[in-house]
């Protein structure tokens, strides 16, 4: 039974809707004052950097041409120098970050998820699996081989975005891979309060589910921001509210109290035996599961656009196959 205790964070802050430099500065100062704070595992908002794509919520898309050029201008290509300068800060304080992208490859945008380790080394880049809705106009789709956990140094973690969580198989794959503390993450600042009702019920489900501990967090517009985003008042309204971070325990609790409005960082220690206190009772891949009768089959190979097949054998010159001795006369 693990006996250590970690601290974590999750950050609730607006980014800066005018580019990635300004979010990525606002990431490093969050990660030195939750750092401060002694925390030893920090996350940050779904496709926080440069920002998540409001844009393709309250536009129509025939609208939508320069917003969306623009994001990809602003986008993170990975690796970069703004990875880099995330891998540095979180080596420079000895903690574990969690940060949700836009990111490029190529022509295309993908809406990901970067984990960093203490030592600042890339321990995981996924790719949501399915784009949500008004999202598929955004981005393209991940693969199974990004719904993996990994070891840090605050222990076994694994991530999802936003309703992916409301795919049980995708939550079950990290499960079975044992996963001890859950990074989610949301855009937050949209659809209105059922939104923060609805993201508070997964996420302590899925805690109680996984017997795992869940670190969540959304992000915030300040009332500027939606005012820039569209002009019209009632699709402004659309972008408030929304907001659940959270931490969340394996017996379903809250460690802290949510943060639904506003700007701020939540703090929680993480107490890890209660991982095993709740999987004694109920270890959904363990002694409560069976196999036997249902089982997940997890398709881990990357998704590529061109396989290169090996070249055949090359065959012996044709006159040699075919040539046949010459009889004595």
């Amino acid at each position: 039974m693990r006996t250590d205790t970690i601290r974590a964070a999750a950050v609730q802050i607006a980014p800066d809707l005018t580019g990635r430099a300004g979010t990525i500065e606002r990431v490093l100062n969050a990660i030195a004052e939750a750092a401060g704070k002694g925390a030893e595992f920090i996350v940050f908002p779904e496709t926080f950097v440069p920002y998540y794509p409001y844009f393709s919520f309250v536009l129509p898309p025939v609208q939508q041409g320069p917003a969306h050029l623009e994001l990809y201008e602003q986008a993170v290509v990975v690796p970069s120098n703004e990875t880099r300068a995330v891998a540095d800060m979180a080596r420079r304080h000895g903690v574990v970050v969690v940060l949700g992208v836009n990111e490029r490859d190529n022509g295309s945008l993908f809406n990901t998820q970067l984990i960093f380790d203490a030592d600042g080394t890339l321990a995981l880049k996924r790719r949501k699996i399915t784009p949500t809705y008004h999202e598929r106009m955004v981005w393209g789709q991940g693969d199974g081989a990004g719904l993996k956990v990994v070891e840090t140094r605050v222990g076994r973690v694994g991530a999802l975005a936003c309703w992916e969580h409301y795919n049980p198989l995708a939550r079950y794959a990290l499960m079975c891979q044992h996963e001890e503390i859950h990074a989610a993450h949301f855009p937050g600042s949209l659809v209105g309060p059922i939104f923060g009702e609805q993201i508070e019920v997964t996420m302590r489900h899925h805690a109680l589910e996984a017997g795992c501990f869940v670190v969540n967090a959304t992000g915030w517009l300040t009332e500027d921001q939606i005012q820039s985003l569209h002009p019209d008042p009632r699709l402004q309204s659309a972008m408030r509210d929304g907001c659940m971070t959270c931490i969340i325990s394996p017996e379903g609790r809250h460690l802290a109290d949510p943060i639904t409005s506003g700007e701020g960082i939540l703090i929680a220690d993480l107490d890890m035996r209660l991982i095993t206190k709740r999987k004694r009772m109920m270890d959904s891949v363990g002694h409560y599961a069976r196999p036997e009768l249902l089982h997940l089959v997890h398709d881990t190979r990357p998704a590529e656009a061109r396989v290169v097949m090996p070249p055949a054998p090359n065959p012996e010159p044709f006159a040699n196959v075919m040539e046949e001795e010459t009889p004595n006369v």
